[in-house]
């Protein structure tokens, strides 16, 4: 699964948590009034007031990152790559698709691109290898290749280091 869509389920979930607050917290308000239980009702404003800041919060997060999704999909799947493409799709400006593109790198949303000077091209950079080293072995003489900065040799079983 991509990062973008496990963002979007933890902050749906989040936005619903912060949704639920609000009413819990005013059944808890009154329920603990009604009892006269300070602890119960303390818990009660303590939920509302979660709920009445964090509930519009929380959804922000949620639509913003539904936003990153779409551009995400119109990349990878309609395969768009320009700032000018990606903008006439989405219906927002080329600054706009800009930072959002910018979002997507910084957080690691869309792996296995790379930035151009007007969009985005597929990254198709092979990871560099460890370089192959040739050394004699000290005490049999026989040619060891390796990767790395130490080995043994195959013959003998010496340990062998990198000049």
């Amino acid at each position: 699964m991509q990062p973008i869509h496990k963002e979007i389920k933890k902050s749906l979930l989040l936005a619903l948590l912060l949704t639920l607050c609000l009413p819990l917290g005013g059944v808890l308000l009154g329920v603990g009034l009604g009892i006269g239980q300070p602890a119960v009702w303390a818990i009660g404003i303590a939920g509302l007031v979660i709920g009445f800041y964090g509930c519009p919060l929380g959804w922000v997060g949620y639509g913003n990152k539904c936003a990153l999704r779409r551009l995400v999909d119109a990349i990878e799947e309609e395969h768009l790559y320009t700032v000018k493409d990606l903008s006439a799709q989405l219906g927002v400006s080329e600054k706009e698709v800009r930072a959002r593109i910018d979002v997507l790198f910084k957080k690691r949303y869309l792996l296995g691109y790379r930035r151009t000077a007007d969009g985005i091209e597929l990254n198709e950079n092979k990871p560099l290898s460890e370089r192959e080293s040739t050394r004699s072995c000290p005490s049999c003489g026989a040619k060891v290749t390796f990767k790395g900065t130490e080995t043994t040799c195959p013959y003998c079983g010496t340990h062998i280091q990198r000049d």
